[in-house]
């Protein structure tokens, strides 16, 4: 299970570093073409626009996946005498909300992609079709629920052991 995370986080780096590429790029040629050529190419604009949805999204499920987004943990650190159970209680319970909550925006925008793609809709600029920007939700969404359910697995294997164990079975 580590191996394939950590391969699904090796995925995602290179396509938070492509896409951030593919952003700066476009972004600079559409100041070059503005302010220097005197056109306006209204593709480039659409490209780091899409560009910057895709990173929003992989960048959401990172933040989730290394803890540093705001969550109930800062609630719950804030309590000095919550025993160590009733803290891993807590944060199991903070898990299956954010998984729930994943798990609904992942159904709807599978529901979403399908919906563009029976209808062929595309976008103004690179005449691409809309499912692919959207698309980028399902993916987003989709390992977030993926990821965060590997992470309540592995907190239900290290429940009742104390600080800095961690269950042999997770450690594979």
């Amino acid at each position: 299970m580590k191996k394939f995370l950590a391969g699904l986080q090796k995925v995602e780096n290179f396509i938070m570093i492509t896409t951030f590429a593919i952003m700066v790029a476009s972004s600079f040629a559409q100041v070059i073409n503005r302010n220097i050529i005197q056109s306006s190419i209204s593709w480039f604009d659409e490209l780091a626009m899409y560009s910057m949805i895709w990173m929003t999204l992989l960048g959401a499920e990172m933040g989730l996946r290394d803890g540093t987004q705001v969550s109930i943990v800062a609630v719950v650190e804030k309590i000095d005498k919550m025993s160590h159970k009733a803290y891993q209680v807590v944060m199991i319970i903070a898990k299956l909300i954010v998984v729930a909550f994943t798990g609904i925006m992942f159904k709807s925008s599978i529901d979403m992609v399908l919906k563009q793609v029976q209808t062929g809709q595309t976008s103004a600029g690179l005449k691409l079709s809309m499912a692919v920007p959207y698309s980028a939700l399902m993916v987003g969404f989709g390992i977030m629920t993926f990821v965060q359910l590997a992470r309540i697995v592995s907190m239900v294997l290290e429940f009742g052991k104390k600080e800095g164990e961690e269950a042999s079975e997770c450690q594979e």
